[in-house]
């Protein structure tokens, strides 16, 4: 078996070892290496080339922000998920646009962190429930803002069949693929086929603006 290779990078030795030992309970993933700070984290990264690295936000040095931005550059195909404190939206934001693949908060369950790694390692975005909820309302509350401003236009939803409505509706709510797949009683590959399409017709390939678009046309609203 192929082992998914971690490297942990968190401040806090408590923390990497909670995390450590946790991990090592799945006899798929080893934890290869450990920074204390963003810059020890950059330096392993090149030298033991993990599948995902999991970092704090809040580092010396280098914070994760920082780390990811670099880390994406460096790395491409590195997964990287972010493991915080900080339920925030602005944080949110600055992550993602760094290039994150997860953002995960550290009162997560043993249950969220291994959903998170399946997640990024099948290519898939891992939100926490609750960063979910913040992105999808500041997505609405940035789309009340610019209402009036031009927009790329995007073929119409109803050109849309009802299961890709569906599917990008729980797309929109942070679902990974593997979710909205038990939600909806259909295979992973079916799910993964409805989202390709969708994304095909509509022409736009990345989750932002599929949570833009789904916003804009009434298909997503939180708490729903």
């Amino acid at each position: 078996m192929k082992k998914t290779r971690i490297l942990i990078a968190d401040d806090h030795a408590v923390v990497r070892s909670g995390l450590r030992l946790l991990l090592r309970s799945r006899p798929d993933v080893a934890v290869v290496g450990e920074a204390t700070d963003g810059e020890e984290a950059v330096r392993l990264a090149e030298r033991l080339r993990p599948d995902i690295a999991i970092l704090d936000i809040s580092m010396p040095k280098l914070d994760g922000i920082a780390a990811t931005k670099i880390l994406r550059r460096k790395h491409p195909d590195l997964k990287i998920v972010v493991l915080t404190v900080h339920e925030d939206e602005e944080y949110a934001y600055q992550i993602l646009s760094a290039g994150a693949n997860g953002y995960l908060l550290k009162n997560a369950g043993k249950k969220e962190i291994f959903n998170a790694i399946d997640a990024v390692r099948a290519g898939e975005r891992f939100f926490s429930p609750g960063i979910s909820q913040l992105i999808v309302e500041g997505f609405i509350k940035r789309a009340e803002h610019t209402s009036n401003e031009e927009q790329p236009p995007h073929p119409s939803a109803t050109e849309l069949t009802e299961r890709e409505r569906e599917i990008l509706h729980y797309v929109a709510l942070g679902y990974t693929n593997k979710q909205i797949a038990d939600l909806l009683f259909l295979s992973f590959r079916t799910v993964s086929t409805h989202r390709a399409n969708l994304m095909q017709k509509l022409d736009i390939h990345d989750t932002a603006n599929l949570v833009r678009y789904a916003i804009n046309n009434g298909l997503a609203k939180p708490g729903t």
